[in-house]
């Protein structure tokens, strides 16, 4: 085999959505914060399409790579790269992160509990593992400071009318709409009408509303639109179907952890939801996260919870990704039947 590039991967999911691990063959990209280094990743693109881009990606995957903690209190850090995004912190994506680290030995296990901090580009998170005969069985993930942005926005969507709208920030940016005042019910059979409109909903919400973290200048659109179920109490607390669709075009086969973590931002900020409440949500693919207020804080002035997840994820194996130097398309390549039309 002839390569000039050998990247080492090890696959996992989290509650059905990939979530790759680059565990070497990629140096750490230049910047003095993890966020800087994000910012180089997204701007150069070049990793970014190598692993994404088909023939060894697809728009169904998300790689993270992992790099030395710039955060003294850190264990590990990690930078997520997403179909179209390199964002600030992603729930499911942790979830894999912090599986493939313990239950492939590149961090100690402790049973029953071990806890970790790794540092995503959007801050440090901490992380509880519940931990059995070697394998992390099931991850807690303290997130960033999530908040409630718009309340009842109006929106209008071309083809969709006039919407009301929540805006929230759950370690990444949301725009949420009523799953059943827009005809859905959240079975597997709607995730192709769920991503074509979320994709419209988010590109309008991102021209008509616009979204500015208080804290990171940097972040300044809506990455996802997530359609969210009615809030049913049941004995075991509060339960909530949940879809993401996810740019280009796509849903969320898990339920979002950062989308966990909007939603109960906008349910305290309405009242709906207290300390004492816990929140299931639940994917097309009827795979769950579940969260909780931790307590409350701010971010820039603006009232924000402190939200933890928790889920579950699994090796699915390991790839060594070569670049033969005769490849005609050493960076990939992508085409709208799947990546949707730009």
């Amino acid at each position: 085999m002839h390569s000039t590039k050998t990247i080492h991967v090890v696959s996992a999911h989290a509650e059905g959505e990939v979530g790759d691990v680059i565990v070497g063959g990629v140096t750490p990209p230049p910047g003095e914060t993890i966020w800087e280094q994000s910012r180089w990743i997204a701007q150069d693109g070049t990793l970014r399409n190598f692993v994404l881009n088909e023939p060894r990606g697809g728009v169904f995957r998300h790689v993270n790579l992992l790099v030395p903690p710039k955060h003294p209190d850190a264990d590990a850090a990690f930078i997520i790269m997403e179909p179209e995004d390199t964002p600030p912190m992603s729930g499911s994506n942790s979830i894999c992160v912090s599986t493939v680290l313990l239950d492939s030995g590149i961090l100690p296990m402790q049973e029953p509990i071990t806890e970790i901090t790794l540092e995503a580009p959007g801050g440090l998170v901490r992380v509880r593992a519940e931990c059995r005969n070697g394998k992390a069985e099931r991850i807690f993930v303290q997130n960033l400071p999530s908040f409630a942005e718009r309340l009842d926005a109006k929106l209008e969507v071309e083809g969709a009318g006039t919407l009301t709208v929540d805006t929230a920030y759950g370690g990444d940016s949301f725009v949420i709409v009523d799953a059943a005042a827009m005809g859905f019910s959240l079975s597997p059979d709607e995730a192709h009408d769920i991503a074509k409109l979320g994709v419209r909903i988010t590109n309008a919400a991102n021209a008509a509303l616009g979204f500015h973290h208080p804290e990171n200048p940097d972040w300044n659109h809506f990455s996802f639109c997530l359609f969210a179920g009615p809030v049913e109490r049941t004995a075991e607390g509060l339960r909530a179907g949940a879809a993401v669709a996810i740019q280009p075009g796509k849903v969320d086969r898990s339920p979002t952890g950062t989308a966990l973590s909007a939603r109960m931002a906008v349910l305290h900020a309405r009242g709906q939801m207290t300390l004492e409440d816990r929140l299931t949500a639940v994917s097309l693919i009827g795979s769950t996260f579940s969260g909780r207020i931790l307590g409350t804080t701010d971010v820039g002035g603006r009232p924000a919870i402190l939200p933890e997840i928790s889920g579950r994820a699994w090796i699915t194996g390991t790839h060594q990704h070569m670049l033969d130097p005769s490849d005609p398309w050493p960076e990939g390549y992508r085409l709208t039947d799947t990546w949707g039309a730009r």
